[in-house]
């Protein structure tokens, strides 16, 4: 048997998509402990993990900058070393977005993954520079604008994160990055909850870099009995889990579709009480429905462009339309563009007859949508990831847990 000790940054978006795979890693008979957030504890010890709250220093203030995540480094780095002394694991998984947990991580000598909730942001052959949105083009024309941009974008991450993580790593003794894309380098070991076509199809992907796939979860809860009311089709509007200040896109949701023949089910999360939308007419409003219950009734998604959402509906069958808020979600719009699983709209473009426009769009992608979930696969990710993660453990230790599972 293998202990593992996952440790989650602060975020919903972060923490049940790794769900099924830790559950699949205690199916095989593996222990498995997290520390999360407070309010995702109970549901994480409902399912049988072993879980436990981060400190509080490490939940903080609302992050809007890398530099910000950096920063909270200082907090998760001791937390994590804490959780170690307390659970004694053999293998750590560690947040990409917990900074200085990763770094902790890499000085303890335990074997460690960095898990990464989003699409790879490291440079291929045919990639565009993360973080630019842009189409891919290939060619020697593509390859050169990739090359040039690609070294832009790294020296940006590199003067806005390097400072802090350089800091953190001279303190523990350990030598310094020469980019913050050297965390997504060998020896570091990357389990990304992504695969194709949402990720592109790369030809040299480092070997350090496992694409396990989507894993959609949800807590469990009772179906609203109101999505099997007879009517029209339901569209899904949901704003970002952890909250980013998008309620615009609800309220403009609410204004796009209000005379369109659909049923709307807008979830709001923490913009519930700024949003200043109520229910009416064709338009229902919640603070969260769990979308494992929505999406078999859904006919379209309108959402922020965030992985979590982004791949329970691609993984579903459903189109998306993607308003990239910020963050990793223009990367993620693109990847739904190009897989053909949706329709992008630009923040600045944003007005009702543009996003009644897209849905309509998107609505008439329904088989492009499906063909995408048969690739994605989302039943065989739990496997994908539990075998990443023993990756990590000896060859003949692996054996010997499952002789004995």
């Amino acid at each position: 048997m293998t202990r593992f000790l996952t440790y989650v940054s602060p975020a919903v978006g972060h923490t049940l998509p790794l769900v099924p795979g830790l559950l699949e890693l205690r199916r095989r008979g593996h222990e498995v402990h997290v520390r999360a957030m407070p309010s995702l504890v109970p549901v994480l010890q409902a399912v049988g993990l072993e879980a436990a709250a981060v400190a509080p220093a490490v939940l903080g203030d609302p992050v809007s900058a890398q530099a910000d995540l950096v920063a909270r480094g200082r907090s998760n780095g001791p937390d994590l070393d804490a959780a170690i002394a307390e659970t004694r694991p053999d293998v750590l998984l560690v947040d990409v977005n917990a900074y200085g947990a990763q770094i902790h991580a890499e000085r303890s000598g335990i074997p460690h993954a960095t898990l990464l909730p989003s699409v790879v942001p490291v440079p291929g052959r045919d990639v565009p520079a993360y973080g630019t949105g842009m189409r891919p083009m290939g060619g020697p024309v593509g390859r050169l604008r990739d090359a040039v941009l690609w070294r832009v974008v790294e020296r940006m991450f590199a003067k806005e994160m390097l400072p802090g993580l350089n800091a953190m790593r001279r303190d523990l003794g350990l030598r310094e990055l020469s980019s913050p894309l050297d965390n997504f380098r060998p020896p570091h070991t990357i389990i990304a909850l992504t695969a194709e076509p949402l990720e592109y199809r790369r030809s040299d992907l480092p070997a350090n870099i496992h694409l396990v796939g989507t894993q959609p979860w949800d807590p469990p809860a009772e179906r609203p009995a109101y999505l099997d009311e007879p009517g029209d089709p339901w569209v899904l509007v949901t704003c970002s889990t952890d909250y980013q200040g998008d309620e615009d896109l609800a309220r403009v949701a609410a204004e796009a579709l209000r005379d369109e023949p659909v049923r709307v089910l807008l979830t709001l999360a923490d913009a519930h009480d700024r949003a200043g939308v109520v229910s009416s007419g064709n338009l229902r409003v919640e603070r969260f429905v769990p979308h494992g219950h929505v999406l078999p009734s859904t006919a379209a998604v309108v959402c922020h462009g965030g992985m979590g959402i982004v791949t329970r509906a691609a993984s579903a069958g459903v189109p998306t339309v993607v308003v990239p808020w910020g963050r990793d979600q223009p990367e993620i719009a693109r990847r739904v563009t190009e897989a053909g699983a949706g329709v992008a709209l630009r923040p600045k473009r944003l007005t009702p007859e543009r996003l009644r426009d897209a849905v309509r769009r998107a609505m008439a992608m329904s088989s492009q949508a499906r063909a995408v979930a048969r690739q994605l696969d989302p039943a065989g990710a739990p496997g994908r990831f539990a075998d990443a993660a023993l990756s990590l453990v000896g060859a003949a230790d692996q054996e010997d847990d499952h002789v004995n599972v």
